[in-house]
């Protein structure tokens, strides 16, 4: 009798962005069951492991716009084999780079102290909150990057076609109807 196939070590991370990516991952539904016959989840807000350990496959929402989110994605991409930057923030920047185009300090300034909710406001400065970078950036620009699945979020089915290609050994690939924005 052949011995099964030693199942995949996936784990997942969030970073910048709205966690729409994780809720599509989750929409693959009933077809979860089959994945988890030839993967197992480490770290990832769907099994609120919160290390890594060595992984085969790092999945990776979000673009980075602090000093934690830097930390924690070096740290994560040391525990993957495979890094993949999932959905339009980790590929882009997506949503939060929007605020790329303006001033850092005219930002903090316009949140902080002329929002008329926050009269005398001041900006927030303590040591345990992590340090805002000037520029949101997509993931790649910041460690290597082996796969990228785009879309906003992805559908499931894009992410089940990105597992399926995988688990055969083959490059992914995703026909046009799957890739959109929403």
């Amino acid at each position: 009798m052949a011995t099964p196939a030693p199942r995949l070590k996936v784990a997942t991370t969030s970073l910048a962005g709205c966690f729409g990516c994780h809720m599509s991952f989750l929409d693959i539904d009933e077809r979860l069951f089959e994945l988890l016959e030839h993967i197992e989840f480490d770290r990832s807000p769907l099994t609120d492991i919160k290390t890594c350990g060595a992984c085969d496959i790092g999945i990776v929402e979000g673009g980075v716009c602090n000093a934690e989110n830097v930390h924690v994605l070096r740290e994560f991409r040391s525990q993957c084999r495979i890094l993949v930057a999932i959905g339009a923030c980790a590929i882009t920047g997506g949503l939060p780079a929007q605020r790329n185009h303006l001033d850092l300090a005219d930002c903090l300034r316009e949140v902080y102290q002329t929002d008329p909710g926050t009269p005398g406001g001041r900006i927030p400065n303590d040591p345990e909150l992590p340090l805002p970078l000037d520029k949101v950036h997509p993931i790649h620009e910041v460690v290597r990057v082996d796969y990228f699945i785009p879309g906003c979020p992805p559908s499931a089915d894009t992410i089940w076609k990105f597992f399926t290609d995988v688990l055969a050994g083959r490059t992914p690939t995703y026909p046009h109807g799957l890739i959109h924005y929403d």
